[in-house]
């Protein structure tokens, strides 16, 4: 028997999906991964073979819609999955969902599978009743198109199915089941106790993991860290993340005026972002809207309050009050609330902070989430 994974991007293959595939993998199944660019990540690729792993290149321009690019795409892909024969494939993030599902139906894959981990760009302001771009109706006839050839689509929240129904991307005869993200190893995200201050209590300070677009609230960040920098200058913003190809991207001009008047403490890029959440003892994601977050997950299984917005992926992770606070998107005047609460009283951090660990435990264990996924894909 053979599994099947298509992927825009080989380092979430192991980040994101490493566990799941490994339970396939002890299921029996021989496991085939197709993704672009492996000369760019040649220790993931490494990394995956040594599992046992087939991994094969296909050319897969992660933004941009060239038609022409884009049907070589399609038929690279097609070729390659005709060629594996697999008895299952699951795609993920847009293009392997649209163009891998497409071609997996062309080469009558039995069992067909999509997740939608989040829905970016392509679906920005939208709802039921807005006006869409031509660009916005393009992805969402394609994503229409490529999901009625499923067996079953796989969400990450259930807004983002609702608003799947409710545009007609996904017809009523498809099933479409909700998970709890992608899990997080727990195991591998340890309580680490708060940072403290010199009379051994609670340093409050903040931190923001995410690729550095306007949509993920880094610009709401900053600036609520300007305002509470004035009367608090002491108090840590740290940020981790990285400046993206994407039209929402912040600019390095941006990031550097940040970090020069020392509103921000930047950390770059990390490989491993369990240091910066040792050293932060409050994490914060003002995204405009996720699938679920699997920073906030991490976060949470090490022992950190949250506040994060009251917007469809972000707010399944906070119990407003009890695991941290929900804020209003693009509202800095309550992101400022929120951490003024951390500020007035630390000893919130280390009791939300408790709550978020028990939460990550009972509700997104990585093995849960990736058992419920195998039971509905028929491979348990």
């Amino acid at each position: 028997m053979k599994f099947l994974m298509v992927s825009s991007y080989l380092p979430s293959v192991l980040n994101f999906r490493g566990k799941l595939l490994e339970a396939i993998h002890q299921q029996g199944y021989e496991i085939h991964i197709i993704a672009p660019d492996l000369s760019s990540f040649s220790d993931e690729y490494q990394k995956l073979r040594s599992l046992g792993y087939q991994v094969y290149s296909v050319p897969m321009q992660r933004t941009g819609t060239n038609p022409v690019t884009d049907l070589s795409t399609v038929f690279a892909l097609y070729k390659l999955i005709h060629k594996i024969k697999p008895d299952c494939v699951l795609c993920y993030t847009i293009k392997p969902v649209i163009y891998g599902t497409l071609a997996a139906w062309l080469a009558k894959v039995p069992k067909r599978f999509a997740l939608i981990t989040g829905l970016g760009y392509a679906f920005q302001n939208v709802d039921q009743d807005s006006t869409r771009s031509i660009f916005q109706k393009l992805v969402h006839g394609l994503y229409r198109q490529a999901l009625s050839h499923c067996s079953k689509t796989f969400f990450q929240n259930p807004d983002d199915l609702a608003l799947f129904r409710a545009l007609k991307l996904l017809q009523s005869n498809i099933p479409a089941v909700v998970v709890n993200g992608s899990g997080v190893n727990v195991s591998d995200f340890d309580v680490m106790p708060l940072p403290l201050n010199s009379q051994n209590q609670v340093a409050i300070s903040f931190l923001l993991i995410a690729r550095l677009l306007g949509d993920k609230g880094v610009r709401e960040y900053a600036e609520a860290a300007a305002i509470i920098k004035k009367n608090h200058p002491d108090i840590q913003f740290n940020l981790v993340g990285w400046i993206d190809d994407n039209p929402t991207a912040i600019t390095q001009l941006e990031l550097d005026a940040w970090v020069n008047a020392g509103t921000l403490k930047y950390w770059g890029k990390l490989s491993d972002v369990r240091p910066a959440i040792a050293a932060s003892s409050v994490y914060v994601l003002p995204s405009y809207r996720e699938g679920t977050p699997r920073t906030v997950l991490e976060a949470m299984a090490m022992g950190r309050a949250v506040i994060t917005t009251d917007a469809p992926g972000c707010r399944e992770t906070v119990v407003d009050g009890d695991n941290g606070f929900l804020v209003e998107v693009k509202s800095i005047a309550d992101l400022v609330e929120a951490m003024q609460k951390f500020i007035e009283q630390p000893e919130l951090a280390i009791q939300m902070g408790k709550r978020s660990r028990e939460i990550a435990l009972n509700k997104y264990d990585v093995h849960q989430v990736n058992k419920h996924m195998m039971t509905e894909m028929g491979l348990l």
